[in-house]
Formats: C-alpha cells, sequence, structure tokens
C-alpha cells in the first residue's frame, strides 16, 4: 500500500511570504505539528489537526490541475509528513519550483527542494499553560530550537529564515540565533506578528529600522493585505 499524508488544503493563491512575495503557487498544506505556537495561525493544520489521507499520487494529480510552476510545501510542519520526501521527488520529476516551509526542527535527510523557508522559532512563540498544558509547553520549548538542524539546512540548501517578531527584545534573540549561521543578512527576514493587518503595521516601523540598522530584509504579509486570515489564501 502506498504511504499517505494528511493535507489539510491545497489550494491555488500568491505567496504572501519571503523571497517569492507575489509569486503564483500551489500550496500543499500537511496537517500535523510537533509545536504548538501561541500565535499560531493555522490552528486547523496544528492544535487541532484535521483533513484527508492522500497519497503521492493524488496530491500530485490535485497539484497538476493548476497552471503554477510554483509549489509551496506547508503545514503545520511538513517534515514530520509521512511519504514527504516521495512527494517531493514526484513534484521535482513533474518540473515543479519547490518551496518546504519548516520551523527547522526536523533535519532534511536530502530532500530535494529549491529553497528551504525556515521560521524558527523564538521564545514568542511558546503558549501558556491555560492555553496548550503543561505537557505541550515542556514538548514546545525542547522541541523549538535545533541550532544543529539549522546549520544543516542551512549548509545543503537555498534558505531564508523568516522570525515573527513581536519586540525589540525578539531581535536580540534571533540575532543569537543567526550568529553562528552560514548566511548573508539579505537571507535574513523578519515579519510582524499578528493575523491583522492593524496588528501587523503596529509593528513595522520597528522592525523596517531593524532591516536598515543590519541589512535584513522586511517580509510583508501578503495574504492579510489581500485577504485578511482566511483558509485557502
Amino acid at each position: 500500500m502506498p504511504s499517505t499524508m494528511r493535507i489539510s488544503e491545497i489550494f491555488y493563491s500568491v505567496q504572501g511570504e519571503g523571497s517569492l512575495v507575489g509569486v503564483p503557487s500551489v500550496f500543499v498544506r500537511t496537517s500535523g505539528c510537533n509545536l504548538r505556537c501561541r500565535w499560531c495561525d493555522t490552528p486547523y493544520a496544528s492544535w487541532k489537526p484535521e483533513g484527508q489521507e492522500m497519497n503521492t499520487e493524488q496530491i500530485l494529480s490535485t497539484v497538476l490541475t493548476y497552471p503554477a510552476q510554483h509549489v509551496v510545501v506547508t503545514g503545520g510542519e511538513p517534515m514530520i509528513a509521512l511519504g514527504m520526501a516521495e512527494l517531493l521527488i514526484r513534484l521535482r520529476e513533474a518540473g515543479k519550483h519547490i518551496t518546504i516551509e519548516t520551523a527547522g526542527t526536523v533535519a532534511p535527510s536530502g530532500v530535494v527542494c529549491d529553497l528551504a523557508s525556515i521560521s524558527p522559532k523564538l521564545s514568542n512563540s511558546t503558549p501558556s499553560v491555560a492555553e496548550a498544558g503543561v505537557t505541550w509547553v515542556e514538548r514546545h520549548e525542547a522541541t523549538r530550537a535545533k541550532p544543529e538542524v539549522l546549520h544543516q539546512w542551512c549548509a545543503d540548501y537555498d534558505v531564508q529564515l523568516k522570525f515573527v517578531i513581536s519586540t525589540e527584545r525578539d531581535l536580540e534573540e534571533m540575532r543569537a540565533i543567526i550568529k553562528p549561521l552560514p548566511l548573508k543578512p539579505t537571507q535574513v527576514m523578519i515579519m510582524a506578528e499578528g493575523t491583522s493587518v492593524e496588528a501587523i503595521r503596529t509593528r513595522s516601523a520597528m522592525l523596517v529600522e531593524a532591516c536598515k540598522h543590519y541589512g535584513w530584509r522586511y517580509s510583508p504579509r501578503l495574504h492579510i493585505d489581500l485577504f485578511g486570515n482566511q483558509r485557502g489564501t
């Protein structure tokens, strides 16, 4: 029997974040995550995973119904999905440009992709005990930071690191993370925490000044600007 993975949604839109912002892309969102971020904007793929089991052929067949050259494999955390390596190979054979959106907590193990879009999770991501319970808080804290895994991704792949920033303290925390990594400043991207245009704008000025100072890149959240915090966008 071919392996299957739970797929939350497959949809066609434009990339909302990072260096490929605005590029028409097919998004394959796996369901299931090894973290429980406080500000997660896709709880249906993490906190309360939902979706249907699909095998590689079914996923590929759906992707190919759209005209996009670019495919974004996201989650949840796609790197924990069974059969992911096989799916990525099939997407490459189909001539697709592949972006993997991952938190960088799982070693790449030689998977194929054109761009690893890594979002390391800062302490601002840790949920409260009231939100997640003691077990998940402890698990999240033990899992969210994997420096050796980040180094593997950065050494072996074309990467961009995207950080969700709430306060200036977060900027200092992320500087400590990126300091030992083989990165150019332009591979480091910061974006405002928030799921509304208003929330993002309250932090934009701080982020722009940090980019000007350190040479990082400001990442918009175009999908929020265009559609709000909606599924399938």
